[in-house]
């Protein structure tokens, strides 16, 4: 055997060893193989960065429980009328608690009558025309309202009707006069401190913009 061979003999030797080692070490590609970790750190960089979509809607759970009937109530009006704002629905209802309250207070519901469903005005009225048959005359002066609070809402989805009420918590000096004079109700200077549960109903996406007062309670 000459010299030559035997050198190409060595080095294929030398070549399958190193063959060997290198599969020993890296091991070989096939099959299922695990992703490699992140680098250290790489994993809460990317984390802080991730844009999260959706979410809650502040403008509801401001108000009510997220989840609760009356958010999911909300989130269907809103869909009926993107539009609507439960905030901005809230400030409306404090001015028309204040009004409609005061309108009945002087006795001065006409001018109020369009914020109001027909069963309410007629209860209100009733209550107007007795006072006027007693020959009582009321003087009022609203103090302010202390709270505003989402107290429930309804969606009809069939009608596309949603209801809200509302508590108040307000405060007002009343007292009612006789034909003499005489305070036959209430107090002229005690402050009376007054909670009222107030529901407003409108169709949403129609074009009237106005709530109406449907219901009232305590």
């Amino acid at each position: 055997m000459n010299s030559s061979v035997i050198q190409l003999l060595v080095l294929a030797g030398i070549a399958i060893f190193l063959i060997l080692r290198l599969r020993s070490v890296l091991g070989t590609r096939e099959g299922f193989e695990k992703p490699p970790l992140p680098a250290p750190g790489s994993q809460g960089r990317r984390d802080r960065f991730e844009v999260i979509e959706g979410g809650p809607d502040r403008d509801i759970t401001d108000h009510v429980p997220e989840g609760s009937d009356a958010a999911q109530a909300l989130a269907a009006m809103k869909q009926a009328e993107p539009s609507f704002s439960v905030s901005e629905f809230l400030g409306g209802a404090r001015g028309a608690y204040e009004m409609i309250l005061m309108a009945f207070e002087k006795g001065d519901l006409e001018r109020v009558k369009p914020f109001m469903s027909e069963d309410v005005y007629d209860t209100l009225a009733d209550v107007v025309a007795a006072r006027a048959s007693r020959g009582l005359t009321v003087k009022a002066e609203f103090l302010g309202i202390r709270e505003v609070t989402l107290h429930d809402a309804e969606f009809d989805p069939e009608t596309s009707e949603g209801e809200v009420a509302v508590r108040f918590a307000s405060e007002l000096i009343s007292s009612a006069r006789n034909a003499a004079g005489e305070i036959v109700e209430g107090d002229a200077k005690e402050v009376r401190r007054q909670r009222d549960t107030w529901t407003f109903a409108r169709k949403m996406g129609s074009d009237d913009p106005n709530w109406q007062l449907v219901a009232t309670g305590e």
